[in-house]
């Protein structure tokens, strides 16, 4: 990894970092589907213009059954529900529970088989499983989370984790800045009869439109671009040190907005991470003996 895609690593664990805290404030004024429609129309219009300069190539259209499932668990869900969630829970215990995408995703490869479980998988997940109750414990017992809202942020991760299952087993090999617009395209034409026909936003303030706006072109277009860039140039395994950063970035920005982390949460964030990292722990190879 070049310093360059370090720096790019750096800031794009930053940018998602940030997300948690904008939902919160936008929340102040948009309805939860109103905020994932917004994040998909300013987020695809980034990438409809960088589809368009870069020539990339959209996903052929037989393949509209598994991209609108992938529209509908990664991006009308999740961000539905982080909004939803967000108006009973801290900005920063959500950016926690968003780190149970790759237990929840790991836990749904072992049952439709695609991962063999081994003592080292299974005693990661249980980690990181016992950071979560940590996490979501201090947060109930601090009263800066709510039952519901803790339920609706681990679903959103479930959405996450479903979405990239189905997306690896169907949509491989297509080319992910054409997969990324199609994604957010489907996903806003899915929210817009929903936002329409519930309640509207309210009187409009200048830190709730500047969230919504950070979150589209920032958190969804260039983010996307960001991270299918980086895998182009690094591994995958390098790339998914974003979801080691996050709750980090989480508990930063939240004590920066005068939130209150507790102890507890810290120590759940400690423990995620351990179980992650002991998730994506490489066996050593051992060594064959030369030949004679």
């Amino acid at each position: 990894m070049t310093r360059q895609d370090a720096f790019q690593l750096f800031l794009l664990s930053a940018v998602w970092g940030i997300s948690f805290l904008l939902i919160k404030w936008g929340g102040e004024v948009f309805p939860p589907l109103w905020m994932a429609l917004l994040r998909c129309v300013f987020g695809a219009a980034v990438l409809w213009m960088a589809l368009r300069v870069g020539r990339h190539t959209l996903p052929p259209a037989r393949l509209w059954k598994p991209l609108l499932l992938v529209a509908f668990f990664n991006n009308v869900v999740p961000w539905t529900f982080f909004a939803w969630g967000e108006q009973s829970v801290s900005s920063n215990i959500a950016a926690i529970l968003n780190a149970t995408t790759p237990l929840f995703t790991l836990m749904i490869s072992l049952g439709v088989r695609e991962v063999s479980p081994s003592v080292r998988v299974i005693l990661g997940v249980l980690i990181g499983l016992g950071g979560v109750g940590l996490t979501v414990f201090g947060g109930l017992s601090g009263g800066h989370a709510s039952a519901l809202g803790v339920t609706v942020l681990a679903a959103a991760g479930l959405g996450y984790a479903l979405a990239t299952v189905i997306a690896k087993r169907t949509l491989k090999g297509l080319n992910p800045v054409g997969l990324a617009t199609t994604q957010l395209t489907l996903a806003g034409l899915l929210l817009l009869p929903g936002a329409l026909l519930g309640p509207a936003p309210s009187a409009l303030t200048a830190q709730a439109a500047l969230s919504m706006l950070f979150l589209g072109v920032f958190g969804s277009g260039l983010a996307y671009l960001l991270y299918y860039g980086l895998l182009s140039r690094i591994s995958s395994t390098q790339v998914t040190a974003v979801t080691y950063l996050l709750p980090v970035w989480g508990l930063f920005w939240g004590a920066v907005a005068g939130e209150r982390v507790g102890v507890l949460s810290v120590i759940g964030v400690g423990v995620i991470l351990a179980g992650l990292a002991l998730l994506n722990l490489r066996p050593r190879r051992t060594r064959q003996p030369a030949p004679v």
